[in-house]
């Protein structure tokens, strides 16, 4: 079975975030500023990249992200919304490829590729239990 047979080049999704001091540099580096963190931006580019395929997978199957490849392009201040887009460039039977953004209303912040592979959950469940 393939479990991505249905998955489409060309889905979106976006995912959406209000830049708050918890999600800054600073909150957890002293001395650093308080501007968006990287960490935050990739996690929001992998939310919106298991949205775009998540809907398209066969049922009992998720994806995990395997690869993140970004740039952070520019910093953003406390108060601003971030969005994060992605866009599904290829797809095959053990991976998919995106292409993602972040914006914060003012400028591009961020740009770059996620891989997402396919997993059957309950095996992977399974698995990660054993190995406790």
């Amino acid at each position: 079975m393939n479990p991505t047979q249905r998955v489409p080049v060309g889905a979106s999704a976006e995912s959406r975030v209000a830049v708050t001091p918890e999600l800054t540099v600073g909150h957890g580096v002293p001395g650093m500023p308080l501007v968006y963190g990287t960490p935050f931006m990739i996690w929001l580019m992998e939310v919106a990249s298991y949205n775009a395929a998540a809907p398209h997978l066969a049922q009992g199957w998720v994806s995990v992200g395997t690869e993140v490849n970004v740039k952070h392009l520019a910093a953003t201040p406390v108060g601003r919304t971030v969005t994060a887009t992605s866009i599904i460039t290829a797809v095959s039977e053990r991976e998919i490829r995106f292409a993602v953004r972040a914006h914060d209303g003012v400028r591009l912040i961020g740009e770059g590729v996620h891989v997402r592979a396919p997993v059957e959950l309950a095996r992977f469940e399974r698995r990660m239990r054993e190995k406790e």
